[in-house]
């Protein structure tokens, strides 16, 4: 009881009714377009609850999104999409794993539960998108050879996925505004998926949950580092 009280203030009534309606969506969608997979639900609630834990600044989102990661990989392949496949096993799994070990190294005012909110310089921010680009542009013959389903949406998925992936290793508010775009290119890519078999609309409906998620953890993010940045300019007051 204790424990169930205490997850229940570390959350606020917006973040917990933005989860619960989230998690429903997704069950509603599975059940209406008759989901035959049931790793897409799996998947979909460990991503929702992932973000929102993320949200807060809380490395067990980090957890949280290699195993998300890993189902994910196992649902893109079973449509030929080995773009994302790649993505989430070969990169967004992986580099979870790397950011949980940031952010554990990098607590705030040692707090286990809260990351030290980082910001990112010009340069660095040019570097990255450089380095993005050069991604991109390996991944896009790897996958043409693989001979993956809607190539060019499934590359900018690449672009946007490993976008997100380094400032969210590199503990950016920035990190869920890129993986918001990523959310909208994902339901792009799910919606011609589901042409083929319908059963795949309950993935886009995950992904636009996704997007409301991801949205609200930008914007608690600078929140976090607003904060942050104030009780870090206060004076220490002497004994």
């Amino acid at each position: 009881m204790k424990a169930f009280t205490k997850l229940k203030n570390y959350f606020t009534k917006f973040e917990l009714l933005l989860w619960l309606c989230s998690v429903l969506f997704i069950v509603l969608s599975f059940l209406i377009f008759r989901g035959s997979n049931v790793l897409t639900l799996i998947a979909s609630i460990i991503g929702i609850t992932a973000i929102l834990i993320c949200s807060k600044g809380n490395p067990i989102g980090q957890g949280l999104m290699i195993i998300f990661s890993c189902i994910y990989g196992i649902i893109s392949y079973g449509y030929a999409y080995y773009g994302e496949m790649i993505t989430y096993l070969g990169m967004s799994a992986p580099m979870a794993l790397a950011s949980l070990i940031a952010w554990l190294k990098n607590p705030y005012n040692g707090s286990k539960t809260e990351v030290k909110i980082n910001t990112i310089s010009k340069k660095e921010m040019v570097f990255a998108i450089m380095l993005t680009a050069l991604v991109t542009f390996a991944f896009y013959f790897i996958l043409r050879v693989l001979g993956t389903s809607n190539l060019t949406i499934s590359t900018i998925s690449v672009t946007t996925s490993f976008l997100a992936v380094y400032l969210t290793f590199r503990r950016s508010p920035y990190f869920s505004l890129l993986y918001a775009f990523n959310d909208i290119v994902l339901m792009i890519m799910w919606a011609l998926a589901s042409i083929d078999n319908y059963s795949y609309i309950s993935v886009v409906v995950c992904f636009a949950a996704f997007l409301a998620n991801d949205l609200y953890c930008f914007i608690n993010w600078l929140k976090i580092r607003k904060r942050q940045q104030t009780n870090s300019e206060k004076p220490v007051e002497e004994n």
